[in-house]
């Protein structure tokens, strides 16, 4: 049983990019446009980002078999509404970006946090042999998207993969979920700049002054580089993932980064022949830049969520022109 055509979408706060992909995940049509806030404008840039993708790709709508979105913010992946994406306008009020779609589309939509949609693409991506893979968003705050067994994990009320707010120092800052030394306050893209940009107007300089030799801008990678080690650590620990892959706005320094990281795991492994024997520093990597994980993550998922709904349907209670269709 196969599920044809399928479409992706990305939602970020300055870009929504589309894919179409085949049932082998082969990106077919792809387009990039920019984001419009607000509840109608998201569903209206993700509904002509599909119309786009899918003309590229030669196909029409009436093609696709489903659309999967990935979005910041809080999702409810059971009725698919948003809430919380201030980055997008979306506030405390859910938004049914599922049915909204659905409605523009004409085809099932399913909708996912991004990123559980790039842990899913970057599992997807790198093949069969990929083991269990967990990735590592470093954006304004910290999460993880799980993947164990080829499946997404995420949890019982939708929260695993939160570890920026786990506490790891009593006497830190203040973290803007209510709690004090949070994980995210020492190990994301904010907590870098609130490290570096007290003396220094130029918050995205902190890379290139610390390769310069400039030492109060070593010291804030190399406090940065601690606390991303200390959520690498965490994740493989609690879950023994093979693959750790770093995302997020911070990954776009690229190299320097994950040396960094690589750094702080070697010389934890110094003290500690348990920490060595998990060998960590081979098991981090960055996420290909320019690649469309996300959206193929959320293509994957949509996929995934309409063949279980038709495998948990008898057969004989389908017409039987919905069971050759998806036979074939």
């Amino acid at each position: 049983m196969t599920a044809g055509l399928v479409a992706g979408v990305d939602i970020g706060g300055s870009k929504a990019l589309a894919v179409v992909v085949d049932d082998a995940n082969r990106v077919l049509g792809q387009v990039r446009l920019p984001t419009e806030r607000g509840a109608a404008g998201v569903v209206a840039t993700a509904a002509e980002a599909v119309r786009q993708a899918t003309e590229m790709a030669g196909s029409t709508l009436t093609e696709l078999t489903a659309v999967g979105v990935g979005i910041p913010g809080l999702v409810h992946p059971s009725n698919g509404s948003v809430s919380h994406a201030v980055n997008l306008d979306l506030g405390a009020d859910p938004v049914d970006l599922s049915a909204a779609l659905q409605r523009e589309l004409g085809v099932p939509v399913s909708v996912e946090n991004d990123v559980n949609a790039v842990a899913v693409g970057a599992h997807r991506l790198a093949g069969a042999r990929r083991g269990d893979l967990a990735v590592l968003s470093i954006g304004t705050g910290l999460a993880a998207g799980i993947v164990v067994d080829g499946s997404l994990h995420r949890g019982s009320r939708g929260g695993a993969g939160e570890i920026g707010h786990i506490p790891v120092d009593p006497l830190g800052r203040w973290c803007s979920c209510g709690q004090r030394g949070c994980l995210e306050t020492i190990a994301s893209g904010s907590a870098l700049s609130a490290a570096w940009q007290p003396a220094h107007e130029d918050g995205s300089s902190v890379w290139s002054a610390a390769g310069a030799g400039e030492e109060s801008a070593a010291a804030a990678v190399r406090s940065f580089g601690a606390g991303v080690a200390a959520a690498v650590r965490l994740l493989v620990l609690a879950w023994d993932v093979e693959h750790v892959v770093l995302a997020g706005g911070v990954t776009g320094v690229g190299q320097p980064l994950l040396d960094v990281v690589r750094s702080e795991l070697l010389a934890a492994e110094a003290g500690s022949a348990f920490l060595a024997a998990m060998r960590l520093p081979e098991r981090v990597s960055l996420l290909p830049s320019q690649s469309p994980v996300a959206a193929v993550g959320a293509a994957v998922l949509a996929r995934d969520s309409l063949l279980e709904s038709f495998t948990a349907i008898p057969d004989t209670l389908l017409p039987d022109s919905s069971v050759d269709e998806m036979s074939s």
